[in-house]
Order: C-alpha cells, then sequence, then structure tokens
C-alpha cells in the first residue's frame, strides 16, 4: 500500500494536486478550483482487493480519476475535485469491508477500531503501525462543501458483455448482509469414534451449506454464499470440534435479504439441534439497498450519449464505496464492461477501447456539472 500510494501521488501531484493520507489510509489529493469557496466533487474508488485478484478491481477507478485531471490539462473548474483512493475496501484482514469509506461518513466508532485481525491485530493497533494518527480520525470526514461523489469500476460480472456496451449507469448497489457462524460439536478420534457416536461439526457445517445454495437458488435475484470455511483442530485424523463458516447473502430488496437471512440461520440452528451440535451465528455487516443519486444518474446517461453510445442502466449486485458516501453525499457510478465477467481473478481485464470511452464520458461528464449551478449548490447531507 506504501508503494501504490508514493506511485499515484507523483502522478498527482504533478498534475497540481495537494496529496495527503488520512488517519484512515484513504489517499486524498485536492485538486483546487480557481476558487477559494468553491464546492467539490470527490472522484475515486479502492486500492486494495482480494488475494490472488486481477489488475483493475477498485484501482481502475482511482486511474480514470487521474486520467481526468491530465485531462483537463491545467484547467480549472468552477469546483474543485478530489481523488480518494480508498483503503480496505474489500474487508479481507479484519472481516469488515468498506473501512476507508467509514472514515468519510464518520462511521469509524469504538467497536470497529476493537476489530482483530486472524493475529489478533486491532485494527486500531494497525493504524498506528502504518503510521496514522486516529486523532485525526474527524478530518478525514467530507466537508459540507462537498456536492457529490463519482465512482468508476469495472462491472465484475457478464451483463455489459452479453449486451456489448462499453459503459452504464448503476442505479442502486443491492443490500448485502455479512455474518459469522460457528458450528460447535465434540473433538475424538478419527478412528476409534463410530459413525453413529460422532458429534461432528464438519458434517453440520456441510450439510448447512448445501441448503444455502439450495435456498439461494429457489428465490429469484438473491445470491448467497459461504467463502470461508475454517476447522479446529484441523488435523486429519481428529473430529473437528468446531467449524467456522461465513454467509454472505445479497438482494436488491432488502426485505427480501432480511427474510433469507433469518431463514438461513434458522436452518443452521435446526441442523445443530438435529445433530447435536450448537451453532452461534453473528452479524458483520447488514448494508441496505442504496439508490444512486437520480440526477448524476442522468447526467451520465447523457455524458455515454454524446460518446456514441447507447446508456444502459443496473443495479450492482456487488458492494462498492459508493453506498457509503452516499449516506452523506449525492453519489453516482459508471460500470465498465468485464470481458469474460471474470473478477476477483489474475484474468480479470478490460478493453483499453472501454477504458478510452470511460475517459471522454467523463470528461464531458465534469463539463456538464460544470454547467449546472444548481446541483452544485447541494452539499454534504448531515
Amino acid at each position: 500500500m506504501r508503494d501504490i500510494h508514493r506511485e499515484i501521488s507523483e502522478w498527482l501531484r504533478h498534475l497540481g494536486a495537494t496529496v495527503r493520507i488520512d488517519a484512515v489510509g484513504n489517499l486524498r489529493a485536492l485538486y483546487p478550483s480557481g476558487h477559494a469557496s468553491a464546492p467539490c466533487l470527490l472522484i475515486g474508488s479502492h486500492l486494495d482487493t482480494v488475494p490472488n485478484a486481477g489488475a483493475f478491481d477498485g484501482v481502475l477507478g482511482v486511474v480514470l480519476a487521474v486520467a481526468l485531471l491530465q485531462g483537463l490539462d491545467g484547467r480549472r473548474l468552477p469546483y474543485a475535485v478530489e481523488v480518494v483512493g480508498f483503503s480496505e475496501e474489500e474487508g479481507v484482514r479484519f472481516g469488515v469491508p468498506f473501512i476507508g469509506s467509514r472514515g468519510l461518513v464518520g462511521r469509524v466508532d469504538v467497536q470497529l477500531l476493537e476489530t482483530r485481525d486472524e493475529r489478533g491485530v486491532s485494527l486500531r493497533e494497525a493504524i498506528a503501525a502504518f503510521g496514522l494518527n486516529l486523532s485525526e480520525l474527524a478530518d478525514a470526514e467530507v466537508r459540507d462543501n462537498v456536492f457529490g461523489y463519482l465512482e468508476f469500476h469495472i462491472e465484475q460480472g457478464p451483463v455489459l458483455e452479453n449486451l456489448g456496451l462499453p459503459l452504464a449507469v448503476v442505479e442502486a448497489i443491492s443490500g448485502q448482509s455479512r455474518l459469522d457462524l460457528t458450528f460447535a460439536g465434540r473433538a475424538n478420534h478419527a478412528g476409534t469414534t463410530p459413525m453413529d457416536l460422532r458429534f461432528d461439526s464438519v458434517a453440520g457445517a456441510a450439510e448447512w451449506i448445501t441448503t444455502v445454495e439450495r435456498e439461494a437458488r429457489a428465490v429469484p435475484g438473491l445470491v448467497a454464499t459461504v467463502g470461508s470455511v475454517e476447522t479446529r483442530p484441523g488435523a486429519t485424523n481428529v473430529i473437528a470440534a468446531e467449524t467456522r463458516v461465513t454467509l454472505d447473502v445479497r438482494h436488491r430488496e432488502d426485505a427480501v435479504r432480511m427474510r433469507e437471512v433469518e431463514t438461513l440461520t434458522n436452518c443452521a440452528r435446526e441442523v445443530a439441534r438435529r445433530r447435536g451440535l450448537s451453532v452461534n451465528c453473528s452479524s458483520r455487516m447488514a448494508q441496505k439497498t442504496v439508490a444512486m443519486d437520480p440526477f448524476l444518474g442522468a447526467q451520465i446517461e447523457e455524458a455515454i450519449r454524446k460518446i456514441g453510445c447507447k446508456p444502459h442502466r443496473m443495479s450492482s449486485g456487488a458492494g462498492h464505496d459508493a453506498m457509503i458516501l452516499a449516506e452523506k453525499v449525492p453519489s453516482a457510478m459508471i460500470f465498465l464492461r468485464s470481458p469474460g465477467g471474470i473478477s476477483h481473478d489474475p484474468a480479470e481485464t478490460v478493453a483499453v477501447e472501454d477504458v478510452e470511452k470511460a475517459i471522454e464520458c467523463g470528461l464531458h461528464l465534469l463539463e456538464q456539472l460544470a454547467s449546472a449551478p444548481e446541483f452544485l449548490t447541494r452539499t454534504c447531507r448531515a
């Protein structure tokens, strides 16, 4: 992360931006307007990704923001532009996503700071070890003069490729729930314990995992994923006393998502009861579906038409920093086509011509916003 901060900071300084790293580890670069009291537009995405990922998830959106400043060629707009490279969007280390963007909306609280990684290091300790100062946390929050947030991101799915389109307007980001479940049984010798006398946490978790898949297939629009399974003690000749699993549930309709989370956790309890196990369920995240700003969406549609492309509107099944920023400022997203629909994998890629279209679209959008004084007066929501 230090290396990428250093690299992108150099690009931004050459373009006339003032660069800093805020208290949550976000890269922040302010490209000023010609007026000191001018409002500000945020453009950014995240700099982290998942293990064994591709090269474009998140970071492409930051590089595109830099490219838009470069495209201005030193010209000042009637508003300032702040490029943001968010930290810890994926939640890989601490199991909690959007840590960087939570900093901008004032949602880095004591509970989050005490969250620990697999080695027992708390977020508070990790921030200090990186050389950041939590006493400056308030300085990370968005100012009252911020009138909007824009994020470019690869689609991470097959829709745009199937439609033959390079770009799309994101209308909404589907809500998601993330949970940890721990099935607890009894450890015993794998060779001497008869099958009918076992209290096998792995077998219970496995039965429940197939239930998750079956339930998700039966509910239109629902996706449910068990992404991590950890057994303890984790030896080949020991019946595992404990099996920890994660659950990720997403749906555009919050009522459906919440109902299914309840159904799946009740299923886990029933599996545990029948097998003589216990199960503990804890929530790590419950994020509502977030609608993107209608005005910005319409402006993006217009910009897409100006570059000779057909606009398309869609929802995002993946979570993004835009859903967090939308709590405080009008927010919008532009998707770029993902060849093969592949993401979170080394095969993840983009088409050069789609990136070119995205830059052209973004420059048109900047000009359109410069001619929209009624929108520039919209500021950060308390």
